[in-house]
């Protein structure tokens, strides 16, 4: 999608090179909030998975959200003790937030988080990021839904995730099938981009980030997971439900309305640095081309209908103006929306003016191959002025798309700056920032 606004697009993804000791390639977050119980044991294990099956260097990052038992005692004894831990603490809860601010601020080259209860087998978790360190993916989640996924819990648990899922696909046309599994991970540029972009700080965070990278074209691998329910899971269902369906009205209401610059999120179509050496070949032409001959063919069906049925009642050279003033007016606004991306309200009318001006010379074309016709013959057949109208339109198209593309939607866009590196994670100071949600 693009926006007359857009400040440019991500790079190339690129497999990430092995790195010097020390340096992590990954960061993993673990966010917590009153976590005694469970924060010192679930730290060691993940960790000491880590250190036997990664083969990169990488950090665990306990995310603290406003605790207020004995976490904050336990999180600062691990990042003392073993140096592949950190501790960051807020002083606001949500666990978006937390993801937000940690992910934001490291130095890592992929971002990934969890769960502290580690429902999930870490056995996954290699799976889950090498899709982001190979280059092939943006994004990459955990799947409790997929039919190789192995899951323990209760059918009340059950039923409302697979409905929560049904509901994003029905209101957000979603394709990923797992939105809340606690397991997920991310490229560092494109965080520092999509973040952004991304406005909730509590548990529906995971879902408007997918949404968002997915209406952006960037692509999210699934691992199927195999998930144990915890019990003891301290999460409001009712609470969280209203608030996830609260977020979806508002994604959704911001999507229709074109308000979001996900064209900021665009990757080039070739990924192979070959095919960034090639010059003079126009950003996106295949996906525009497909778009246009969709909106096109649909547009022809449009105008024939109508110049059928204004045939009916007048003359041949009025039924085709009209139909054909009619049909480019809904021509320009699909291909404004669908074919060029371009979202919002900035610019419409003067799209639209450009696109009479281009509706006629497709009146020309048709209103001189008309009088052709009728020139040639002095009572045509209805189906002689539909063929000639075909051809006559067939033409227009081809020289609509040029000036289209050339003139009432062209692609304006500068490269984008390439963000600064954040402050070392290690670093970073303790954030505090209000009332707690």
């Amino acid at each position: 999608m693009r926006t007359d606004s857009s400040p440019g697009t991500l790079p190339a993804r690129e497999h990430l090179p092995a790195t010097a000791a020390g340096t992590p390639v990954l960061d993993v977050v673990v966010p917590v909030y009153n976590e005694e119980k469970d924060l010192r044991r679930c730290v060691l294990r993940l960790r000491e998975h880590l250190a036997r099956t990664f083969p990169y260097a990488f950090r665990v990052t306990i995310a603290d959200n406003a605790s207020t038992d004995g976490t904050p005692l336990i999180a600062a004894e691990l990042a003392a003790r073993y140096p592949e831990v950190t501790n960051f603490r807020l002083e606001r809860k949500g666990r978006g937030r937390a993801l937000r601010t940690v992910w934001s601020a490291s130095d890592a080259p992929v971002l990934a988080y969890m769960d502290v209860d580690l429902s999930t087998d870490l056995n996954a978790l290699l799976p889950l990021v090498a899709p982001l360190i190979s280059g092939h993916s943006d994004l990459a989640i955990g799947s409790r839904l997929s039919r190789s996924s192995r899951v323990v819990r209760g059918p009340k648990r059950e039923f409302i995730s697979r409905a929560y899922n049904l509901i994003l696909r029905g209101s957000l046309q979603a394709r990923f099938s797992d939105a809340q599994c606690g397991f997920k991970a991310i490229r560092r540029e494109v965080a520092q981009v999509l973040l952004p972009l991304v406005e909730d700080t509590g548990w529906f965070f995971d879902t408007e980030m997918l949404v968002l990278a997915e209406r952006a074209g960037l692509r999210i691998h699934e691992v199927p997971v195999d998930w144990v329910d915890d019990p003891d899971s301290t999460v409001h269902i009712v609470r969280t439900a209203t608030d996830d369906l609260k977020g979806v009205w508002r994604v959704g209401r911001a999507l229709t309305t074109g308000s979001l610059p996900l064209d900021r999120l665009a990757r080039p179509f070739g990924d192979d640095p070959r095919d960034r050496e090639i010059t003079d070949v126009p950003k996106g032409l295949a996906r525009q081309l497909v778009g246009f001959c969709v909106v096109g063919g649909l547009s022809t069906l449009f105008y024939l209908l109508l110049y059928s049925g204004f045939r009916q009642f007048g003359g041949s050279q009025a039924a085709n103006a009209l139909a054909l003033l009619l049909s480019a007016l809904a021509n320009t606004a699909a291909n404004r929306r669908l074919t060029f991306g371009v979202r919002g309200r900035g610019g419409a009318v003067r799209h639209q003016a450009q696109g009479l001006v281009v509706f006629a010379i497709g009146l020309a074309l048709t209103s001189g191959s008309l009088a052709a016709l009728n020139a040639a013959t002095t009572s045509p057949a209805h189906t002689t002025e539909i063929a000639v109208l075909v051809v006559a339109n067939l033409a227009a198209t081809v020289l609509r798309f040029l000036l289209f593309r050339a003139w009432v939607f062209p692609d304006r866009r500068d490269p984008a700056p390439v963000p600064s590196p954040t402050p070392a994670h290690a670093e970073l100071t303790t954030i505090s920032t209000g009332d707690p949600r």
